[in-house]
């Protein structure tokens, strides 16, 4: 005989079996196999009532299943992010500010798509190779995340891209631009958010020999994203006549850019094109301006180099800097406006391209989870989502290539100047869209 106990949502049922109380959850109902006598078989006392063996075991069986109806819920209701980003070392302001952007663009849609619950889990890269692809797996793996988003090294985001594969747990990327990542690393799973080097540096090569110097020296970081940037900004630079006079690279986390410095003065460039980021941008503007080259030779470089956290570590002597990227403070775009808006109002500074980057990046998610209306276990519905996503973003229509999975992005030149609230980059010209040729 079975004695079935119904109580909201949840049945427990008591039988005769043989074996020492067990907890099992089953579809509606839970089942407690409770050891029987021939005098008190389903564990009553002599008033024919149930014991207070089983009135505790009832109770904390009740617990068991109301906790795993509620986890069972959540789960069910939420879709969990992992956003991998640098919280500390040389790229620490980028993963900031990246962070920044994200989450102010999250907190504009109250953390929810399609009636689901967006929920967070955040890592520290640490500009590091080997430590991100550590916590990808974890996250991947104990934290059980839907999908991936964030990654500033180039190095790291070639080790993710075949790990996100075997996973299948889609990676969309925020910084990494090392050219391979969408090209001969490509991969279904991988989507790259913020540009490629050739997207950058190609056509301000031209731009940089037709309009600014016909003989400039080169400094970038001495890796993958810094190698690739002077290679495909030498190669449209020296194709319109414009002269290297010099090529340095200078490792990740530098102390001190004197050396260079001395190199730069002695060969009497024009220019300079520079390929920094985070504190090594910082620390070498500030020795240009203390060896007062900022007063004889031009300077141009890539966007990353004067963003406007980096403008306001620095200060006035960056003003003139020519730089390029597909984003710029005044442009005219309603989307630019609600983003420069809502950021200086939360963090009471002027944002700078890392914080629109993360602004984007979310976006992104959010735009593919709409499409799949908050589905995330259908994988194959889940990538043409993302693939597909087109909407107006700060720096103008977003878009994917649907090939490479690279954003087709514009470029714009920019010029840092003095406004009144402090130093930023405008407008100067936009050089056009690009889609990079993926290979």
């Amino acid at each position: 005989m079975n004695y079935l106990i119904r109580i909201p949502s949840v049945s427990l049922t008591i039988r005769k079996d043989a074996g020492v109380p067990t907890v099992r959850p089953e579809p509606a109902s839970l089942v407690l196999a409770l050891r029987g006598s021939s005098t008190s078989p389903l564990g009553l006392n002599r008033f024919g009532n149930l014991s207070t063996r089983v009135h505790r075991t009832l109770r904390n069986s009740l617990a068991v299943v109301l906790a795993l109806s509620a986890g069972t819920a959540l789960a069910q209701n939420t879709i969990k992010v992992g956003v991998l980003l640098p919280a500390s070392g040389v790229y620490t302001q980028l993963g900031q500010e990246g962070w920044k952007g994200f989450s102010l663009y999250m907190d504009s849609v109250g953390h929810k798509v399609a009636g689901k619950t967006l929920q967070f889990v955040r890592e520290d890269e640490e500009a590091d190779p080997g430590v991100a692809l550590k916590k990808a797996n974890k996250l991947i793996n104990q934290d059980k995340v839907d999908l991936l988003a964030g990654v500033v090294l180039t190095p790291s985001a070639y080790a993710l891209a075949p790990v996100v594969e075997k996973a299948q747990v889609p990676l969309v990327v925020f910084n990494a631009a090392g050219n391979a990542l969408t090209r001969d690393k490509k991969n279904p799973y991988v989507f790259r958010a913020s540009g490629s080097v050739w997207q950058y540096n190609s056509s301000f090569g031209k731009y940089v020999a037709d309009k600014v110097s016909k003989n400039t020296f080169l400094i970038a970081a001495d890796y993958a994203f810094g190698k690739e940037s002077l290679a495909d900004f030498k190669k449209s630079y020296t194709a319109a006549g414009g002269k290297v006079a010099g090529e340095v690279y200078s490792p990740l986390g530098s102390s001190d850019f004197s050396s260079y410095m001395a190199q730069i003065s002695a060969a009497k460039p024009e220019a300079v094109y520079g390929v920094l980021a985070g504190s090594d941008a910082v620390l070498f503007l500030k020795q240009f301006a203390q060896f007062g080259l900022n007063k004889t030779v031009k300077l141009t470089v890539l966007g990353d180099m004067v963003d406007e956290t980096v403008l306001s570590a620095v200060g006035d002597s960056t003003v003139g800097a020519i730089s390029a990227l597909p984003w710029v403070q005044n442009l005219p775009v309603p989307q630019n406006k609600v983003f420069t808006d809502a950021y200086t109002k939360k963090y009471g500074t002027l944002p700078g391209s890392y914080a629109e980057r993360g602004w984007d990046m979310a976006r992104v998610l959010t735009e593919a989870f709409k499409k799949t209306g908050g589905n995330v276990s259908n994988k194959p519905a889940l990538l043409a989502a993302i693939r597909g996503v087109n909407f107006q973003s700060p720096r103008g229509t977003f878009r994917f290539d649907p090939v490479t999975q690279n954003v087709i992005n514009p470029v714009y030149v920019r010029q840092v100047a003095k406004g009144p609230k402090g130093l930023y980059n405008k407008m100067v010209v936009k050089l056009g869209e690009f889609q990079d040729p993926g290979k």
